[in-house]
């Protein structure tokens, strides 16, 4: 076996399972699951009516690359998305994924190349992050390398605090932006910096925007955006990750895409041929239909917005509660190991939430995600609202 897969971490949930085993929450309190950002709401019907209408499809091989029509709606949707210019984005600057878990993950693998430094290559990522991220570059035998993101950063990473003989082993930066778990959201300048210093230290930025259409008011900036202003048309040394997992309630479809530097993409593409990852075309077809319309994720945005105005207030009355920029998440500081107050709020409560921990790494003496819980707002409006409930009485009674 590979040795590096002794290096990886038990995933959170796994963790968070173990840390539940041998309570009995109470029976006349219902369950709400807030732990898992796996969204709740009705992903839309044509999509699904499209996936059922061309099972058929199932007969023929699909190809790697997705298919030209998918791969041309893509390219389409990003040049209205990220304000480029019409036909910026050729069909051969874009492949469909099964969803970006897998290919967040096999990029690592194809890029990461240990002749070209003598010493062990780096990844950079956020401290909390998304631990597909260290899985990737523990099993492409790259040294992870964590920014850690706190309120005194507004949850960025601080690139200014990157050593220079880093910079110079780091061949992959992850930036997920909005991100995960914290819902911050990069600035242009932010964008535009690391763009820099991707070009003079000549590393790729694998920039995961899953959750770009979950937002309150102007669109995040994405990485192809901040190329653009720079000049910077071709996107070069980067590749961004785009789902229908969040943006259209369809996790379960498996559907996204990859999009940027066509040399990169390219490569990229014969190194999934041998992956074997190629999307069935039913999902394929359905995909089309989902990034064609934007009125169900107009909906979506704001069925996420309500509860967040409706949580937050009640919240507030205990906790030192902040609104994200973007995305599904809170961050929530708590006022003891959260652990135990992950473990203690469903025994009292029967709510789970996430130990902030489980998503984070001790890094420079400390771990980011301490006295932190991720709740993921994926429930039913009232469902959220009885939670926000449950959550201040269990602070107020025991805490």
């Amino acid at each position: 076996m590979n040795p590096n897969i002794e290096s990886l971490h038990s995933y959170p949930f796994q963790k968070l399972a173990k840390l539940k085993e041998g309570i009995t929450p109470p029976a006349e309190l219902n369950p709400i699951f807030l732990s898992i950002g796996e969204p709740k709401h009705a992903p839309p019907k044509f999509a699904l009516e499209t996936l059922k209408n061309n099972l058929a499809f199932l007969s023929n091989y699909p190809v790697t690359s997705g298919t030209p029509e998918l791969r041309e709606t893509a390219a389409r949707w990003c040049e209205k998305r990220y304000k480029l210019s019409e036909n910026q984005v050729s069909v051969d600057q874009v492949l469909s994924v099964n969803g970006t878990r897998e290919a967040l993950f096999s990029i690592a693998q194809a890029v990461i190349d240990h002749g070209k430094t003598t010493e062990k290559p780096v990844v950079i990522s956020p401290n909390p992050f998304y631990q597909i991220y260290e899985g990737a570059a523990l099993l492409a035998n790259a040294e992870p390398y964590y920014l850690n993101c706190d309120r005194d950063n507004h949850f960025l990473p601080d690139l200014n605090s990157v050593p220079d003989d880093i910079w110079e082993r780091c061949q992959l930066f992850y930036f997920c932006n909005p991100g995960n778990p914290t819902g911050s959201v990069a600035p242009l300048d932010y964008l535009q910096q690391l763009i820099k210093l991707s070009e003079k230290h000549d590393f790729i930025i694998a920039s995961d925007e899953c959750y770009s259409e979950i937002y309150f008011d102007e669109p995040p900036v994405g990485i192809l955006e901040a190329c653009n202003t720079l000049g910077n048309t071709e996107f070069k040394r980067c590749i961004v990750f785009q789902s229908l997992s969040k943006r259209s309630n369809l996790p379960g479809l498996r559907s996204g895409f990859v999009v940027g530097d066509k040399q990169l993409i390219s490569s990229y593409l014969k190194y999934r041929t041998y992956h074997g990852c190629a999307m069935p075309v039913p999902s394929q077809l359905a995909s089309i239909d989902a990034w064609n319309d934007e009125r169900h994720v107009e909906a979506n945005r704001k069925a996420y917005k309500e509860k967040f105005d409706k949580v937050i207030p009640i919240l507030k009355q205990t906790f030192d509660v902040i609104k994200p920029d973007a995305a599904f998440f809170l961050w929530l500081p708590v006022p003891i190991d959260e652990e135990t107050f992950t473990r203690e709020l469903f025994a009292k409560q029967n709510v789970t939430v996430l130990p902030g921990s489980y998503l984070a790494r001790d890094s420079k003496g400390q771990n980011p995600g301490k006295n932190f819980v991720r709740i993921a707002l994926v429930a039913e409006l009232d469902e959220c609202i009885e939670a926000a409930n449950r959550l201040v009485e269990f602070a107020q009674e025991h805490l």
